[in-house]
């Protein structure tokens, strides 16, 4: 079994950043999935995709891995670039594309 140890980023329907400062610990899967020929249901006969375990810092997903001889995968994520703006700039002269209603 491998393991990927990441940190997840905030989904397209969030506008705050709730459940992206805990660490990941998940299993890669091991087999594909198959499609249920009568119901066309997705299922896998793998259960260790099941298995998400959350960490408070990195260092204890990897200290995890290593406890139980798990070989594992850091994601560093990526920072987030911060562009700043002001109200003010909307009604600028110098605007690309002039505001009118």
């Amino acid at each position: 079994m491998f393991a990927k140890i990441f940190r997840p980023t905030k989904s397209a329907m969030q506008s705050g950043r709730a459940k992206t400062k805990q660490w990941v610990f998940e299993f890669e899967p091991r087999s594909g999935r198959t499609i249920d020929p009568l119901m066309g249901w997705t299922s896998s006969a793998d259960t260790s995709r099941q298995v998400r375990l959350m960490f408070d810092s990195r260092e204890e997903a990897v200290a995890y891995a290593k406890a139980n001889g798990i070989p594992h995968q850091v994601l560093e994520p990526k920072e987030r670039r911060r562009r700043s703006k002001s109200y003010a700039a909307n009604f600028a002269f110098d605007r690309k594309v002039p505001w009118t209603h």
